[in-house]
């Protein structure tokens, strides 16, 4: 119940057979939009649920409906396989297993311009930075192997030897002094405070330089041609959505979020925006000048850097065409007012 952000990492799999998949273009009418996202309801799609619930996306002309994913959803599959229209990208792996795999998906948008991807640790002397838990065993996903723990070990110099096997049950860490263990930072921390009583000592990836995205608004290549003010009105409206989310009331995407996934508790909706506000996690970094969902070709270029180094993708792969600007950096965000 408390884990469902985790297994999110998962790198997909078997993408080389995605293309065989591919179905018929879901949208069977330019406003009609089917957007799947990459885990159940929560705080950290609260922008996607305030723009559906105040209506800014039928004020856009756009009929949206929200599917929630979950730990039996490949949201990734459903898109390149065209049973979906716009779907979440939960980090920069994401487009780019798709472009490798060769299918025609892009990232238009990135909501998240910090993965909130952590580690936790018990109050402890010994660890002060992530730079000391290198040679210390870590509880990680399987998913995580391949992702953000390749770059734990380019800046690092972690080791595979570390991993321990996470179960998806925070059990072995709220009991154990010396557990070091994965966590969301909008979430996890929260989750260690109520059941475990005591405040974990978090060490946050982006302070640390990770350099990817998250929650990526995704959509085929085919919709960005065909229908290119479909996909900038979809963007436009989820901008504005994240903005009065974070900014203005929520209440309205917090029913909606509550009503998909039950086990949403109002405690830990409040967490995830306290801490998403705190962090930047929406509006800081390139946002903060570029407006939400901002992305930039410098940060494309040095997350496939440091991960084509560690061997994840070729250095001949076309990365860029796993991603376009075209729909955001326009400061929409900058100029909306605060209520």
């Amino acid at each position: 119940m408390f884990t469902r952000r985790l297994l999110k990492l998962t790198v997909v799999a078997g993408m080389a057979g995605i293309l065989a998949l591919r179905l018929q273009p879901a949208v069977a009418a330019a406003t009609r939009i089917t957007f799947v996202t990459d885990w159940k309801a929560e705080a950290e799609h609260g922008g996607f649920y305030e723009a559906l619930a105040l209506g800014l996306y039928k004020k856009a002309g756009l009929d949206v409906t929200i599917r929630q994913g979950g730990p039996s959803i490949d949201n990734m599959q459903l898109l390149a396989a065209g049973a979906v229209d716009f779907a979440i990208g939960s980090n920069s792996f994401g487009p780019l297993n798709l472009v490798q795999a060769g299918a025609k998906d892009v990232a238009v948008m990135a909501a998240f311009q910090k993965d909130p991807q952590c580690l936790m640790t018990h109050p402890r002397s010994d660890i002060k930075s992530l730079a000391d838990i290198k040679g210390k065993p870590i509880l990680i996903s399987s998913g995580s192997v391949n992702t953000f723990f390749l770059w734990l070990k380019a800046k690092y110099g972690f080791t595979d030897s570390q991993i321990r096997p996470y179960t998806f049950n925070m059990a072995p860490f709220l009991v154990n002094s010396k557990a070091i263990q994965q966590g969301y930072v909008s979430s996890e921390p929260f989750i260690v405070q109520q059941q475990g009583g005591f405040n974990p000592q978090v060490y946050f990836f982006a302070d640390y330089g990770y350099p990817s995205y998250a929650t990526l608004v995704m959509v085929s290549q085919k919709m960005v041609d065909a229908h290119p003010e479909v996909v900038q009105a979809f963007v436009n409206a989820s901008i504005e959505g994240w903005f009065d989310y974070l900014h203005g009331d929520p209440s309205p995407a917090n029913a909606l979020i509550k009503k998909d996934d039950p086990d949403e508790t109002d405690a830990l909706i409040a967490y995830g925006i306290k801490t998403m506000k705190a962090y930047g996690i929406v509006d800081g970094g390139d946002a903060s000048t570029l407006g939400i969902g901002g992305m930039t070709d410098a940060r494309w270029k040095e997350f496939f850097d440091v991960m084509s180094d560690e061997g994840v993708y070729p250095k001949t792969l076309d990365y860029k065409s796993g991603y376009t600007l075209q729909f955001v950096n326009k400061a929409l965000s900058l100029h909306l007012a605060k209520p």
